[in-house]
């Protein structure tokens, strides 16, 4: 009996030190979180989810604005990160609703950033909606709730100046550089 618990022990040692260690991946983007920021990550929780970062709130002055405060966050070396959009101003037990990707080492399970192309986005994910807006256009991936701003001048000149065009993503030039990167919960 003795020799059976000791040689359960071992097993158990030997599996519970095989198992790694694995820490989530700070820069990875996917529909219910980014890196360690999540879908239901209050405003008041952000100090210790970017704990190694700098979390700077804008309190506007007038709270009759009506306007949401926007939250940067910068590494500890200054470089600007994510800018994120609580769903109600002034409210610490707010979520976020909006995350603006910036620094280019976040990237989505199929490894898109603020880097890739048109190309990259439409051979990883199926495009759910294309708005023509004034200046831009809209790239809607419904699968991982992110939009991707295109600017008109990267699209053909038949494009750039018709707002009333319904644009296709075949119309889209596959070379065409992501002005933002925005995932919204």
């Amino acid at each position: 009996m003795r020799n059976i618990l000791f040689a359960l022990l071992i097993c158990t040692l030997l599996v519970m030190s095989c198992t790694k260690d694995t820490k989530p991946n700070p820069f990875l983007i996917n529909k219910t979180h980014i890196g360690l920021l999540t879908d239901s990550t209050q405003v008041k929780e952000l100090d210790s989810v970017f704990i190694n970062d700098s979390v700077v709130r804008y309190i506007a002055g007038d709270e009759f604005a009506g306007s949401i405060n926007t939250i940067e966050i910068f590494e500890k070396g200054g470089k600007k990160l994510l800018d994120l959009s609580p769903k109600e101003a002034l409210d610490s037990t707010s979520v976020i609703s909006s995350v603006r990707i910036i620094d280019e080492r976040y990237k989505t399970e199929k490894n898109i950033s603020t880097l890739s192309t048109f190309k990259a986005i439409k051979e990883a994910y199926t495009i759910s909606k294309v708005d023509n807006l004034i200046n831009s256009v809209v790239v809607s991936v419904n699968e991982i709730n992110a939009t991707f701003t295109i600017d008109k001048k990267e699209l053909p000149g038949s494009l750039r100046f018709n707002m009333e065009a319904t644009i296709d993503p075949v119309q889209i030039p596959e070379k065409a550089k992501i002005k933002f990167f925005m995932v919204h919960w």
